[in-house]
């Protein structure tokens, strides 16, 4: 029989982790992370359909990047010390694979760290919770109407899942539900704040929806327009 060398013995090609697909970049805020100023990353790809969203170019998973993950990294060293944390922002961040690392990334270069996420993979947003110092978690509606409102059947359940990973993890964070009368009536809102009391939430944000233009500003990485909100 040939011997065969283990310099031709097939080798396995080593895993190339996923980057995270980026569709904008807001280079400094002072509202998205509370008390901090930070940049916002906008993760392409979102599986709901909010009937106000003012995001949409951000819905498309692979939807075309606005600028590479590595050049994301290169901004930021630049901002070493002028900058105090990083937001990830969507779209939906968690339904990035890339997510943790990218968060690990930010760490690493000493900025602190912020999601806002609609809560709709909590088996995933436990897995970075460790990583975050700030959460926003926005709750799109009360149980009784809130598949009409994002499009898709069962989020609520797993919201008040991530809600309670937040609340039993001890992170800052903060609840934010957008809200008009033509979404639904202030009776189902009363219901959702009454649901977020039981659960002890003492951080909820409640904000009004006004009509606007279309408008992107590509620059920002974030579109204004169709109903945002004040």
């Amino acid at each position: 029989m040939q011997n065969v060398s283990s310099s031709s013995s097939p080798v396995n090609p080593p895993e190339i982790m996923p980057s995270l697909k980026v569709g904008g970049l807001t280079p400094l805020t002072t509202i998205d992370f509370p008390d901090r100023l930070s940049a916002v990353v906008f993760c392409q790809g979102c599986p709901w359909r909010c009937v106000y969203c003012h995001n949409p170019h951000l819905i498309p998973a692979n939807g075309p990047p606005a600028l590479t993950w590595e050049e994301v990294l290169s901004f930021l060293d630049c901002r070493r010390g002028l900058l105090d944390g990083v937001v990830f922002s969507g779209g939906e961040p968690t339904l990035q694979s890339a997510l943790p690392q990218a968060m690990r990334d930010v760490r690493d270069m000493g900025f602190e760290v912020a999601l806002h996420t609609a809560g709709m993979y909590p088996d995933r947003l436990a897995t970075v919770l460790p990583l975050l110092d700030w959460v926003g978690l926005d709750i799109k509606a009360p149980a009784s109407c809130h598949d009409a409102i994002v499009g898709a059947p069962k989020g609520y359940e797993r919201v008040m899942a991530s809600l309670d990973l937040i609340l039993a993890c001890g992170v800052d964070y903060e609840c934010r539900t957008t809200w008009t009368p033509e979404l639904y009536g202030t009776e189902e809102l009363a219901d959702l704040a009454q649901e977020l009391a039981r659960k002890d939430v003492s951080h909820w944000s409640h904000q009004i929806l006004r009509p606007a233009s279309p408008r992107y500003d590509s620059n920002a990485g974030r579109t204004s327009g169709f109903l945002t909100g004040m």
